[in-house]
């Protein structure tokens, strides 16, 4: 009896073997697939304008790799930020919150502990993420290395070239940041999901150089064969019709430094679409590495801006007050495991969205902090009920940037400036005035129209504390 079930154990072991060595498989196999939990990349740049891309209407501007993300993902056409400057909206963005709520306005105040503990980031590494981050991170206090598992981030501004050193190839500031992500996404735990943001200095200024936008060398002969159309809005007449703030504003003083002639227009504009080639080019980099470590189909991709940027629209330049250039970012999600052809959405999105999509994408419950809402619906084609309206606001204190709140509709927006005495509003059909030429605050047809804006202004600025 015992030979006969050694025989037996000796016939079966092999099988038991094999057995084993599936399981084990099928074991790392499922570890390493977190199909549910992707790979998740937020590509934030700097004063990217919505118009700023080939596959939203430019004909000029080459950005051949994000029209490629746009063209296998969701590109949205109605994409704004709720403050429009650096800092705020960069919290914004981490917090899913108004500045009311979060309370960054200025570039000294840090996050809190608990207001970085339930942001995007702090709630994908408490649930398993390993995080990192690299580039401008634009907010106040120390950097937080401390809170990612891999952080390469610089404070302030930061500076395309060295200092003191002449621009040479692959010295640009944009290039090293794609050097770095890419090694990181060779280099990351593959049996763990990540979370990646990548944040760009460009396509900001280079605030006090004489050359003020700063691109790459290798981009020096790109659009030297094109005219920049000057826009429709940058006329002396269109500036005159600013109320005086304005025309006395930060926006005018900086006009002078980027657009105030015909040649320093054409200089400014062509270097600031330079800037966003070599951002082109970092998404291609992403791209192809994913690609390349068998990645690409379990990776999300998030692609925006922090804020818009006036190119000498009303006579004006840089963001902060609510005119469409300012306040309207770019926004391309591609997510892999939809299988979706290219889908437009023009739905009202914020860049309070952002904290929530990525935390719905992780998996993570979305906490009750967070007042924006998950784009994941909308990048699935779900029909869902959408908003109406939101509210903007610039707390900013400053010198020269008037502070302003207002709603933006489909069709209306509502600006007061309410720290100009006496309060200055603005009203525009953007139906009717894309372009925001006509104010029309003193039309006594449309009193109702601005009395129902006056009082939703008031009702948000309430509900976003």
């Amino acid at each position: 009896m015992l030979q006969s079930n050694i025989f037996r154990w000796e016939k079966l072991f092999p099988l038991f073997l094999l057995f084993s060595i599936f399981i084990l498989k099928s074991e790392i196999l499922r570890a390493s697939d977190h199909s549910n939990r992707p790979n998740i990349i937020f590509i934030l740049t700097d004063d990217q304008r919505w118009d700023a891309m080939g596959c939203m209407g430019n004909e000029i501007i080459k950005t051949p790799n994000l029209d490629q993300l746009a063209s296998r993902g969701t590109l949205f056409t109605n994409m704004f930020c709720t403050t429009s400057i650096c800092a705020t909206s960069r919290a914004t963005f981490l917090t899913g919150q108004y500045e009311r709520r979060h309370l960054i306005d200025n570039f000294r105040t840090p996050l809190t502990d608990n207001q970085f503990a339930e942001s995007f980031a702090g709630l994908l590494k408490k649930n398993g993420y390993q995080t990192a981050m690299i580039g401008k991170w634009g907010l106040g206090g120390k950097l937080p290395k401390e809170k990612y598992d891999y952080f390469d981030g610089f404070s302030g501004q930061g500076r395309y070239y060295p200092k003191g050193e002449s621009p040479k190839p692959n010295t640009h500031l944009t290039q090293k940041l794609s050097t770095k992500a890419v090694s990181f996404i060779k280099d990351v735990n593959t049996k763990k999901p990540f979370l990646l943001q990548l944040y760009t200095k460009a396509s900001h200024c280079q605030d006090g150089d004489p050359w003020q936008f700063q691109s790459d060398v290798k981009y020096d002969s790109l659009y030297n064969d094109v005219t920049i159309p000057i826009p429709l809005t940058a006329s002396e007449n269109h500036f005159k019709d600013l109320p005086e703030f304005l025309q006395n504003s930060e926006a005018r003083k900086r006009w002078k430094l980027r657009f105030a002639t015909p040649k320093l227009f054409q200089k400014s504009v062509k270097d600031y679409y330079r800037l966003i080639a070599g951002i082109d080019h970092l998404v291609g980099e992403i791209v192809q590495t994913l690609k390349e470590q068998k990645l690409d189909r379990n990776t999300v991709i998030i692609f925006t801006s922090d804020n818009g940027f006036y190119l000498g629209e009303h006579g004006l330049a840089g963001k902060w007050y609510m005119h469409e250039e300012s306040i309207r970012l770019p926004l391309i999600i591609y997510d892999p495991r939809n299988n979706q052809s290219s889908k437009k959405n023009d739905d009202l999105v914020l860049n309070v969205d952002i904290a929530p999509t990525i935390a719905a994408l992780a998996g993570v419950n979305i906490p009750s902090s967070m007042q924006g809402e998950s784009l994941v619906p909308l990048v699935q084609g779900k029909k869902t009920e959408w908003r109406k309206d939101f509210l903007y606001e610039h707390r900013f204190t400053h010198a020269r940037i008037p502070q302003t709140e207002g709603v933006r509709t489909k069709r209306w927006k509502y600006t007061r400036y309410y720290g100009i005495k006496p309060v200055y509003e603005e009203l525009f059909d953007l139906e009717n005035d894309p372009l925001e030429e006509t104010n029309l605050v003193s039309q006594k047809e449309l009193a109702s129209i601005l009395d129902q804006l006056r009082k939703r202004t008031n009702e948000l600025s309430k509900d976003m504390k």
